[in-house]
């Protein structure tokens, strides 16, 4: 023992200390090994902070890289940051704007300048805390999506798909953010639920129809009927037939227009006639191309009416609204209004309503592209984990839309397309020009817009790695082994991240795709600082150490993708006041460390040998170890964290520390028996910490510190122990399959179910454990002769005069009967019990109970209650009738037994 460990564990003391002992011993970095496990972190912004997002990917990231480092794999966990164009771009302009600078007087050169100060002074912030979470990245080897070597591939990708027809320019209907002035991929919309109104407005028809002056449009929008040019309605509806092939003439601008037949329209919403604005809706943009229709786009980049409308000219979209509705109830064309609750886009990134907005952009052609990347994942070289998410990804890619590239920003990668104002020449140029390569000229541009992010983060498992400069670096390390990630970015980055590495390297990016839960408040919400529901990771750090978050995190890591995280805020402030979830795991750490740092002093005489099961209790144990080494192992492998992580602590807390430990104290004081028990159980505790050091590294790596050599470390007859826990060996389950014995764990199982039996029955009665109590077993003859050398040592842990019997023993007399493990115990409680008073206190408590189960179902059923009070009471009191019905039910089985 290398020193002797404190009788507290410390996270804040210990972690800090460890994590520097990684740092200085270079661990994190790739070395030799056979077979590889690379994996590229998803890029947070540059600028941004850790969250429970984030703080979950990184857990699972970290355990595969962990237990792949032990394996002896060549690992590397790349780590980098995204530029994040409109994130960065807007918090710079907000900046300058606070010291009364304005972006577009500096210009675009010195803007920049300010962005690349701003990442400089705030990038680190969420690097620094991956590292405080104990990551095992690779620190020396960040990347950033706007290194010269990154912004090289980014546009070499530009250029080889615009050469080959991939990438185009055209005048298309984009969502457009009228504050951000940019174009919004679809993906990156988000969805309001918003209360609004459905007007139904009367446009004059050219002639009569069928006695009609006059049709009724349904729209939420009648701010847009300015820049109609065809009224539509639906070839189903043969009511509205009459009035196909007829016109209107719009109101206000006076404009006379065709109403026509589309299969978009539904006949059954508003009137049936709908308002079509190619300039302004994705749909009317379908029906306008289909049917010819002129696009006159209404709003300039700021969503103001331009030019040519009259009074309304220089109005938002709200104050148009009001003026045009007003206009038509002015003269008697509004029919009427209905309330119409709806989802409307919003930007990601301020939340400004989104405008469909005909402009100019760059497109990605994906016809060539998706096809490929489809069968990618149907023919298994990419795997998503939990596999339902294979639907998703597959639903996304066969309805996928050309890609929106261009953004409207200053910040990001510049499109390298460059055009001569003297001949009308256009390239895309791997390197800057300023003179025209067609005439000479030197009135040569390039192209204002940049990038969409997600153009240069598809490239990122092989642009990190080294292509296109040196590809040689790839090998062997490409594809990655798995894109832990969410499932809100499957199509925006994931698909994407296929179809590029396709096409470029004619491989897959990764083998596996592991979309984590999405982490919710308590109250099942998102999270979010607005809201002040949000948990701050580092808080949860600060509270309970990064092992115990991590920890938590896993178990939570289950197929159900939204989990609500158990933490409470306070409401004033907003800060964490505890996460109960979180101290169960920060005590399971701590259990860990007392149970290591007994049998640790305790140690004294040992020396390393080979385990050997001299006990029924060491071959169960031996057994059991053997099976948690395959759990972890392919629990790690297969991605199912939440119940590995959990059968984790079942495994060290119930069966190690409650059970085993327990049984062999008295070995330990024997000295026949004590180096033996020594070796046993140091071959145990070895091999559990190395099992839990891929989810638990800091308390893991700090005992390992204090610790011997074991024969773990035994290597052609000679001791050579790692350095680190972090690279030492992994108990593999095939070296460990000797040790499985279906027999002994039944043995030891029959064992526990008795002394369990009697222990539960002392708790329940209040009996103390000095107290022997007579007790009778009563299992099957294959049992009866397995527990037959188990039948003292039961009795002795037990504190019992035990009887083994056949399955049709009579039960004793006043006994109460525990079934466990298909074993029947049964303890006799006569003179030790009062029965007629425990069976008076019981239907006392019964009755208790019940009436305040009735009182509580009573106040459930109410719905004003229901739809009145709290969402957080209402569950109370929900979880409250729950438990008083597991209360009640319990109460009549032990009631049971008296009779």
């Amino acid at each position: 023992m290398t020193e002797e460990m404190p009788k507290v564990y410390d996270p804040s003391e210990n972690e800090p200390k460890i994590l520097q002992k990684w740092l200085d011993g270079g661990y994190y970095k790739r070395r030799a090994g056979v077979g590889d496990c690379t994996v590229t972190i998803p890029p947070p912004n540059v600028t941004g902070k850790l969250h429970m997002g984030h703080a979950t990917d990184d857990s699972i990231q970290d355990a595969i890289i962990r237990m792949a480092r032990m394996r002896g794999k060549s690992t590397r966990w790349v780590l980098g940051t995204d530029h994040a164009g409109i994130a960065t771009q807007t918090k710079v302009d907000k900046k300058l704007k606070s010291e009364g600078i304005s972006r577009l007087e500096i210009g675009r050169d010195k803007f920049i300048d300010a962005c690349w100060d701003w990442t400089h002074e705030y990038g680190g912030i969420i690097v620094e805390q991956i590292k405080r979470m104990g990551c095992s990245v690779d620190f020396d080897n960040e990347r950033f999506t706007m290194d010269a070597d990154y912004a090289e591939a980014v546009r070499r990708v530009f250029c080889d798909w615009y050469h080959n027809g991939l990438i185009y320019r055209g005048k298309r209907i984009v969502n457009w953010c009228p504050n951000c002035t940019t174009a919004i991929s679809d993906d990156e919309a988000e969805y309001h639920d918003e209360h609004g109104h459905l007007w139904h407005l009367r446009y004059p028809l050219t002639e009569p129809v069928n006695g009609q002056d006059y049709i009724v449009v349904a729209t939420t929008r009648p701010e847009t009927m300015l820049g109609d040019t065809g009224v539509a309605v639906s070839p189903k509806d043969p009511e509205k037939a009459a009035f196909v092939g007829k016109t209107v003439k719009l109101p206000i601008v006076d404009r006379e227009i065709p109403i026509f037949s589309d299969y978009h329209v539904d006949a059954n919403f508003g009137s049936g006639f709908v308002k079509v604005t190619p300039a302004h809706d994705p749909n009317d943009y379908a029906m306008g191309q289909a049917h010819n229709l002129p696009q006159i786009n209404i709003f300039d980049e700021h969503a103001v009416v331009v030019k040519g409308y009259g009074e309304f000219s220089g109005m938002n979209r709200d104050e148009c609204r009001e003026a045009v509705v007003a206009w038509f109830e002015e003269h008697g064309l509004l029919d009427h209004v209905e309330d119409l609750d709806h989802s409307v886009m919003h930007c990601y990134r301020c939340d400004a309503a989104l405008e469909p907005w005909l402009s100019e952009q760059w497109f990605v052609a994906v016809d060539k592209l998706k096809g490929p990347a489809l069968d990618a994942v149907n023919s298994g070289k990419v795997t998503f984990h939990p596999a339902r998410w294979t639907q998703t990804y597959t639903t996304w890619m066969e309805n996928l839309k050309d890609w929106c590239i261009s953004r409207q920003l200053w910040w990001g990668h510049r499109i390298p397309v460059f055009y001569c104002d003297d001949c009308g020449w256009e390239d895309a140029l791997l390197e800057d020009t300023d003179v025209c390569p067609k005439c000479g000229g030197h009135h040569v541009h390039q192209d204002e817009n940049v990038l969409d992010t997600w153009f240069s983060s598809q490239l990122w498992t092989f642009a990190t790695q080294g292509w296109p400069q040196k590809p040689e670096q790839l090998e062997g390390h490409h594809p990655t082994t798995a894109l832990v990630t969410a499932r809100d970015i499957i199509a925006l980055w994931v698909a994407r991240m296929i179809m590029s590495s396709l096409y470029f390297l004619d491989e897959v990016p990764f083998k596996d795709v592991v979309i984590y839960p999405t982490i919710l408040a308590k109250d099942g919400s998102r999270m979010s600082k607005s809201k002040g529901n949000g948990v701050d990771p580092m808080d949860l750090i600060g509270m309970y150490g990064a092992d115990a978050m991590r920890f938590n995190l896993l178990t939570l890591c289950t197929t159900n993708q939204d989990v609500k995280f158990d933490a409470n805020i306070d409401k004033k402030t907003k800060q964490l006041i505890d996460s109960p979830r979180t101290d169960q795991a920060k005590s399971f750490v701590t259990k860990i460390w007392n149970a290591s740092r007994f049998l640790l002093m305790n140690m004294e005489g040992y020396t390393p040998g080979e385990p050997v099961a001299e006990t029924a209790a060491d071959a169960w144990m031996f057994s059991r170890l053997a099976k948690a080494v395959k759990m972890v192992t392919e629990g790690i492998e297969n991605y199912t964290f939440g119940d590995m992580a959990r059968g984790v602590q079942t495994f060290f807390w119930n069966e190690v520390c409650d059970w085993y430990v327990e049984v062999t104290k008295a070995r330990l004081k024997d000295d026949s028996t004590r180096l033996q028990a020594q070796r046993n159980l140091m071959f145990v505790l070895d091999t559990s910490l190395r099992l839990m050091h891929p989810l638990m590294p800091f308390v893991t790596e700090a005992i390992w510190d204090t610790m011997p050599a074991s024969v773990l470390d035994e290597k052609d007859g000679v001791l050579e122990r790692a350095e680190a826990l972090m690279i030492a060996a992994w108990p593999e389950p095939a070296k460990y399959e000797k040790f499985i014995d279906e027999d002994a764990e039944r043995s030891f199982e029959l064992l526990r179910s008795v002394v369990s039996a009697a222990r539960s029955t002392r708790a329940r009665y209040r009996l103390s454990p000095k107290e022997q109590l007579v007790a009778l077993a009563r299992m099957g003859v294959e049992d009866q002769q397995r527990f037959s050398t188990m039948t003292d040592l039961a009795a002795s842990l037990g504190n019992l005069e035990l009887t083994v019997a056949g399955e049709d023993a009579v039960k004793p007399a006043a006994s109460i009967g525990v079934v466990d493990g298909g074993v029947e115990v049964f303890i006799v409680l006569e003179g030790k019990v009062d029965l007629a008073a425990e069976r008076a206190r019981m239907e006392k408590e019964i009755a208790s109970a019940t009436k305040e189960l009735t009182a509580a179902e009573r106040t459930l059923a109410n719905e004003g209650f229901v739809a009145k009070a709290a969402p957080e009471v209402v569950q109370k009191k929900r979880d409250r009738a729950a438990e008083l019905k597991e209360t009640i039910t319990a109460l009549q089985s032990q009631l049971a037994d008296f009779e």
